[in-house]
């Protein structure tokens, strides 16, 4: 279906830069125009107004523009985001994080009752989750490429980086894996077990995955948590709707990140290559993602002046949104089609 579609097409394109050059590589045969990268990309955007929270809404209608909405294919007006007051950016999503922790406890409270637990257990789900800890989100398709035991690797190094009360750290995960899929299966019973065994309320897995629950913690949590197995992650989204909500990426360089990453707006998980033992890969990159946390990410997030506010996680903050708001927003993707694919194809046509 691929070689009879590209063959059939005016343009073929990926859905991100990186996409475009894996693909260039594997169907350059069908393409006799010599090009080094036949395949273009569009890199995949976000509705951004689906996903934005309604603190964080309210706080760009105050402070940038009543009609941010309408600035989405203007990436200079989002510097503006520097020069807005840190301590308003940190209470919009702060508030946003604190709503998304009521969430979880409705949810893991209707969780809980279904499977039977006894009413002590039930009450305990009141103190569920610390609005202080540095909260970190993990929500997709349960493939196995993309990794979600990767922050499993090492039990040891993840029970030190969540037993530290001065620095408390919290995780939370949701997603689905395919029916067929037994591996995905797999990790999610593992996932299921940490979370009701010993990591009890410094992991909790979310059931049920939906829109709702994946609205809930892009809008809420701290940093956004993406390990995919390099290179075969297309494009990837959901770290695209985290930054409009004050959220930080913590992710492999691949799909969309591989262009997003620039350094100061997030942390980029290894340097992009490619080990052909995926054993050997799997390591190195569970090995980089606990060094990140241990000496950039947890350090960054608790670094508070006197006034309480982690100024330089603010800045990191702030550059997250500045960097991937526009570039990243379904308004954009939709104009790169018609400029680059559907206009040239139109004006092509006898």
């Amino acid at each position: 279906m691929t070689a009879l579609a590209i063959r059939l097409s005016s343009r073929t394109n990926g859905v991100s830069r990186l996409h475009g050059q894996v693909s260039s590589a594997l169907w350059r045969h069908l393409f006799d125009d010599g090009k080094e990268e036949p395949v273009g990309h569009v890199t995949n955007g976000v509705h951004t107004e689906s996903w934005v929270g309604p603190e964080m809404r309210a706080f760009y209608a105050q402070h940038l523009d009543p009609k941010w909405e309408e600035r989405l294919l203007e990436p200079e007006f989002w510097q503006k985001i520097r020069e807005v007051p840190d301590a308003a950016l940190w209470a919009a999503h702060r508030s946003q994080k604190e709503r998304l922790i009521r969430f979880v406890r409705e949810r893991a409270r209707a969780q809980a009752a279904r499977h039977g637990v006894s009413p002590d257990e039930l009450r305990m789900v009141e103190r569920l989750l610390d609005p202080n800890a540095l909260t970190v989100g993990f929500a997709r398709r349960f493939a196995t490429y993309k990794r979600a035991f990767l922050i499993l690797t090492d039990l040891a190094v993840v029970r030190a980086l969540t037993s530290d009360p001065t620095r408390p750290v919290q995780f939370l995960f949701a997603g689905k894996a395919h029916p067929a899929d037994r591996e995905g299966q797999e990790v999610v019973r593992r996932l299921a077990s940490l979370a009701n065994g010993e990591f009890k309320g410094k992991i909790v897995f979310l059931e049920d995955y939906d829109i709702e629950i994946g609205r809930a913690l892009v809008q809420g949590c701290d940093v956004w948590l993406n390990t995919p197995r390099r290179p075969q992650e297309a494009s990837g989204t959901s770290g695209q709707k985290v930054p409009i909500n004050g959220g930080v990426n913590l992710s492999i360089l691949d799909g969309w990140w591989a262009e997003g990453f620039r350094g100061d707006n997030g942390w980029a998980i290894g340097d992009g290559s490619v080990q052909a033992d995926i054993t050997v890969q799997d390591r190195s990159d569970a090995q980089t993602l606990y060094r990140l946390l241990a000496e950039e990410v947890i350090p960054r997030f608790f670094d508070r002046d006197d006034a309480g506010l982690p100024r330089q996680w603010i800045r990191t903050m702030k550059a997250s949104i500045e960097s991937v708001v526009a570039p990243f927003s379904a308004h954009r993707m939709v104009r790169d089609y018609v400029v680059e694919a559907y206009l040239p194809a139109a004006g092509a046509r006898p």
